[in-house]
């Protein structure tokens, strides 16, 4: 057993015919890590519109997309001829303007996070249902290889019973990177930590309630957060803590970014690298125990969160279009839970906790 878990290997959903892709947005996100990735899975693209047109063109330039346009209604135009899959990279309060745009039954991704609220959230849902899209949001670390590969582990039984998630980021973060984060009001959950909180999801399921507080910091003080301390209560035998801290800003040298997952029979630790010096980052570990004595051991896993796990998203929305029995990580059913328990830890925060009578 544990010399096949040593050979296990990363392998990304993809569909046996790829459909052609058409790009609203021409952001960083899109080609930094969703044209790399689409090109490394050979998922064509042949269209791309952004606000700023000269935007547009040069990243169809950078990436020979055939066409780039300054009016969303010739690229919509484009993806029905080419029955073309939209992949959305816009900022959260503009997405349910863009949905409303698009035909019926047309195949959707969307960026993280589904709108910015809870309303907004609902406000997406509804009218992805009313409009009966295939539709996916893009919370890539669920389809990243080493999450892949810790699922894996976890539902072959290897560690047993889940007891314990523990994740710890303490790094310097370059916010500069997105202007528009310094303008929001809900910053560093619903754009960073929202990707921990939903792994957790997909691995334990929905927590009962939570617990957490979300606070800038005096050296950051544009920003309306950059650390979060969150509790996700998921009854008297698990404890899940999410401990975040944006502002570490003293050397490399104790910087962490890891997730410890432990079980009754076993425990899984990963090493996050692209968060460790983003968005050069370092190496990504991964790291398991069994209780047959022989400590801890290295799993080799091929790939890393960006840009494999864009491919893994767009992939399984693809092959949830050919087949709609196919169950697809992504489902926008699924990441409206997530954003429930987002909403819940926002309002953990605002509330406050229990006084100290002394």
């Amino acid at each position: 057993m544990v010399n096949s878990i040593k050979e296990l290997n990363y392998v990304p959903e993809v569909p046996e015919s790829p459909r052609n892709i058409v790009l609203i947005g021409a952001g960083g996100i899109v080609s930094g890590s969703q044209l790399p990735a689409y090109q490394m899975a050979g998922f064509p693209v042949v269209g791309i519109y952004d606000l700023d047109y000269e935007k547009a063109k040069q990243v169809a330039k950078d990436f020979d997309i055939p066409h780039a346009y300054n009016e969303l209604s010739e690229l919509i135009e484009l993806a029905q001829k080419e029955n073309a899959v939209f992949d959305i990279a816009v900022p959260a309060s503009a997405t349910a303007d863009i949905l409303r745009q698009l035909p019926e039954h047309a195949g959707v991704l969307m960026q993280k996070p589904m709108g910015e609220s809870i309303e907004q959230a609902q406000e997406i849902l509804t009218i992805c249902r009313e409009k009966a899209f295939v539709a996916g949001l893009n919370f890539q670390l669920r389809q990243a290889p080493y999450m892949i590969a810790a699922r894996k582990l976890i539902n072959d039984g290897l560690i047993g019973e889940i007891v314990d998630i523990d994740w710890r980021v303490v790094e310097l973060h370059p916010w500069h990177l997105w202007d528009f984060l310094f303008e929001k009001e809900r910053m560093e959950i619903n754009y960073h930590s929202i990707h921990y909180v939903d792994l957790v999801r997909s691995i334990v399921g929905n927590p009962t309630s939570v617990y957490c507080k979300t606070m800038q910091h005096p050296k950051m003080k544009a920003l309306k957060q950059t650390r979060s301390a969150m509790i996700l209560d998921y009854g008297p035998d698990l404890r899940v803590n999410l401990h975040i801290n944006h502002n570490h800003d003293y050397a490399p040298d104790y910087q962490e970014s890891t997730c410890k997952i432990e079980g009754l029979k076993g425990a899984i630790r990963i090493t996050i690298g692209l968060i460790l010096d983003y968005p050069t980052g370092r190496p990504d570990k991964v790291e398991y125990i069994l209780d047959d004595g022989k400590g801890w051991r290295e799993l080799e896993v091929k790939g890393s969160w960006f840009n494999e796990a864009f491919i893994g998203t767009m992939g399984g929305l693809m092959k949830k279009m050919d087949d709609s029995t196919y169950e697809y990580m992504n489902d926008i059913e699924d990441a409206y839970q997530t954003m429930c328990v987002v909403e819940a830890l926002y309002a953990s925060s605002d509330n406050g906790g229990t006084p100290v009578n002394y």
